[in-house]
């Protein structure tokens, strides 16, 4: 299994455009067949989502901003017995790395797959596999817990800040 190497920049209230800092409105859909067209590593992908796309058993989903269709991110999650697995999570290339275009991708698209998760009745627990280099920053930036060696999870308490950060306090 892979293990994700995603970097969560900010939590922002939904995504922040970083030169003017503004909060820009986004919503999160599933990723149709031809949202791929562009998605290829010769368009600076890392992952080849056309493979993810393969596993019937996964749910596929793309961030974007209201109104326009350019995807700022995508997520591979799926539902196991009481949590949510997330596969493989990846910010558009022009939001990685220093002259990234807007900040907060990846920490909204895991606060999805934690609404996910309370709307299926697993307290907002969801699931991944963290490089070892990174699962400080996760513990730091999401509130997420080592389970053991590299299997992380943010549930509770953690995953209900991250979806009222990111879904306006839709959880009380």
């Amino acid at each position: 299994m892979k293990r994700n190497s995603f970097y969560v920049d900010k939590i922002t209230r939904s995504i922040e455009e970083a030169i003017t800092k503004k909060n820009i409105e986004t919503e999160v859909l599933s990723l149709e067949a031809g949202d791929l067209k562009g998605v290829t590593k010769r368009n600076g992908w890392r992952f080849n989502w056309r493979i993810e796309r393969a596993f019937k058993e996964r749910e596929l989903y793309k961030l974007v901003i209201k109104g326009d269709k350019t995807v700022q991110g995508l997520l591979s999650l799926q539902r196991a017995e009481n949590y949510i697995e997330m596969h493989l999570i990846e910010a558009a290339p022009h939001n990685f790395g220093s002259n990234k275009k807007y900040l907060g991708v990846a920490g909204n698209l895991v606060a999805f797959a934690c609404k996910i998760s309370f709307g299926a009745g697993f307290d907002g627990v969801v699931a991944f596999r963290a490089k070892t280099r990174l699962i400080q920053h996760y513990k730091d930036s999401l509130g997420a817990e080592l389970l053991f060696r590299d299997r992380m999870c943010v549930r509770g308490d953690s995953a209900k800040k991250l979806v009222n950060s990111y879904f306006k306090d839709v959880l009380k």
